[in-house]
């Protein structure tokens, strides 16, 4: 059986139990304010948990190593649809010690593709087509340095208006201590 047929059957009681109820509030952040986040398992409920953040405090944006790697990008934009049309006034960025971007080596990670199928020919097309793969899927070195240039690109946003806070922090994955990087 697929993941999904379990999650229906799951939903299907989930809603004609009205489980729902608990959880209902408005699409504003009470907080006011956007979590950009990495996508790791470990932290869907450590985060908020160790945040003091329940249903309906924040926006949370996640990606891959909570990296925003282009200003124009979906991150940004989500950034800026919570700022402009959801009444956030402030940002954290937080990354996370033993982050799975700390590893990733663009050749490995090319060659794992090329097993699941992708051909040379497409990532060739790709390599013509101004896109630098390798750079694109490189992760990084540092996490309070990856979070500090992720900060610094939201907070030198053309389009962010002045007087929104702008932090970054690195939470620990095992105890769900955050570390400073950048108090904004």
């Amino acid at each position: 059986m697929s993941i999904l047929n379990e999650i229906l059957e799951y939903n299907h009681q989930f809603v004609e139990n009205k489980e729902y109820e608990p959880f209902q509030t408005t699409k504003f952040p009470d907080k006011g304010l956007v979590i950009v986040s990495c996508m790791d398992t470990r932290l869907t409920q450590l985060l908020p948990n160790a945040m003091n953040i329940k249903n309906g405090d924040v926006k949370i944006v996640k990606s891959a190593g909570a990296v925003i790697s282009h200003p124009f990008g979906s991150i940004m934009r989500s950034i800026l649809v919570a700022i402009y049309e959801l009444k956030a006034e402030e940002i954290c960025v937080i990354g996370h010690y033993d982050c799975g971007m700390s590893s990733v080596d663009p050749d490995k990670f090319m060659a794992k593709m090329k097993d699941r199928g992708i051909s040379d020919d497409t990532l060739d097309t790709l390599k013509y087509s101004g896109l630098d793969l390798k750079n694109w899927l490189k992760g990084f070195d540092n996490v309070s340095d990856s979070v500090q240039k992720s900060v610094d690109l939201v907070r030198n946003h053309p389009l962010l208006p002045k007087g929104v806070l702008v932090h970054g922090l690195v939470i620990d994955p095992s105890t769900g201590k955050l570390d400073v990087v950048d108090k904004g």
